[in-house]
């Protein structure tokens, strides 16, 4: 072989490996482009726990409104917000001036009502005596009879009435029914209150606050996967970083409907040994309701992904209905569509879902394994959505 025709044939040589890498080097850089043009996350397994969330306020488990029921105006407080109380001392006093005034005209109505007894009595005594000496008639006896029974009868009303001043009387003195702590007060010294209609409420009494109980509101959708005992979490604004617990005690069957929302009262037991929690504070409260250990999970996002060219033309079938969008059921349960990188290309795999914890969802069946990349979005829908830079300005034409 001559030098021309190794040269030559080395020259072609040169020229097939230059071809191959770039060739190899473009295959490469096009899967790597493929796959750099969608956000991707692995299947994986794990644990997930549906939950159902809403707000509630967090009450006493008993609170005891003490009221008055006789009119007057605050004589004297024995007791202020936050005042450990007992059973039976006293809390405040009322003005007696009237009552008592009224009291002793009553004791004296019956005492005067006892004398004019022991008159009639005197002379029906008399009065039988003459009848049985014939000097008075049947009718004379009769009418004494008639007066003793006339004047045992004001000496019941007499007395029935002192008793009624002297309940009054003793009624401008409010103790408490129950021993616990003060939360509120709501009259100060001279203040006049009027029991005329409906009992005021002068003072309200936790009986124990170590004892605390949520009263909150679950939509109608959310109710059906509550019970009794279930296990919930909660937060408070006060204290952000603690987590407190406590038990579903009670569902009220008594729903509240505002603007066509259903709602049911849901009462919460919590234990608040160390009085940290107070009346009337915002909770944030958490109810699991299921849970699934080792299962395959697929972001939601996957679920809700759609290529550029399908998620038009699924806006043009929606356009066309007039609908929107159909939740997909198969006996199994709910199905979706996920789109799995595959040679720098989206694979559809249709999979039957179970519950959720809005992040991940739980994958019941399907061609799905541990690992598989699911692409969540992509980043030249993501390019396309970016705001222009400031101070640009698009003309309609």
């Amino acid at each position: 072989m001559t030098a021309r025709a190794r040269k030559l044939l080395f020259l072609t040589l040169l020229a097939a490996v230059v071809a191959g890498a770039a060739y190899a080097w473009y295959r490469h850089s096009s899967t790597a482009a493929a796959a750099e043009a969608y956000e991707t996350e692995a299947v994986a397994r794990g644990d997930l726990v549906r939950s159902v969330s809403a707000n509630g306020t967090l009450n006493p488990v008993t609170l005891v409104n003490v009221g008055t029921q006789v009119s007057g105006t605050v004589q004297k407080l024995y007791v202020d917000f936050n005042s450990r109380v007992e059973k039976g001392q006293l809390l405040l006093t009322l003005d007696d001036s009237l009552y008592s005034a009224q009291s002793r005209q009553s004791q004296a109505n019956l005492r005067n009502a006892q004398a004019a007894l022991e008159l009639a009595q005197a002379n029906e005594a008399r009065a039988r005596g003459l009848f049985a000496k014939e000097y008075i008639s049947k009718q004379d006896l009769d009418t004494a009879v008639t007066a003793v029974k006339s004047a045992q009868a004001q000496v019941q009303l007499a007395q029935a009435q002192a008793d009624k001043d002297r309940v009054n009387l003793a009624y401008t003195q409010i103790h408490s029914p129950v021993s616990g702590i003060v939360v509120d007060r709501l009259v100060d010294v001279g203040q006049t209150v009027a029991a005329s209609f409906q009992t005021p409420t002068l003072i309200k009494i936790a009986q124990d606050l170590t004892k605390m109980q949520i009263d909150s509101s679950f939509a109608e959708a959310d109710i059906g996967d509550i019970r009794v005992g279930q296990a919930v979490r909660f937060t408070v604004d006060a204290f952000p970083n603690r987590q407190f617990e406590g038990s579903v005690s009670q569902i009220r069957l008594n729903p509240t409907t505002v603007q066509n929302v259903v709602t049911y009262d849901v009462v919460i037991s919590v234990d608040n040994a160390d009085q940290k929690l107070l009346p009337g504070m915002t909770a944030f409260v958490t109810i699991a309701v299921a849970k699934r250990g080792n299962v395959l999970m697929v972001p939601n996002a996957a679920l809700r992904f759609h290529p550029r060219q399908e998620a038009a033309a699924n806006r043009s079938k929606k356009d066309a209905s007039g609908g929107g969008s159909r939740r997909e059921e198969s006996k199994a349960g709910p199905m979706g569509t996920v789109y799995v990188l595959r040679n720098g290309k989206p694979q559809p795999v249709r999979v039957v879902t179970g519950i959720t914890d809005n992040r991940h969802t739980e994958v019941v069946s399907g061609d799905l394994a541990e690992g598989d990349l699911l692409i969540t979005g992509s980043t030249a829908d993501k390019a396309g959505q970016q705001t222009p830079p400031s101070g640009v300005r698009f003309r309609v034409m």
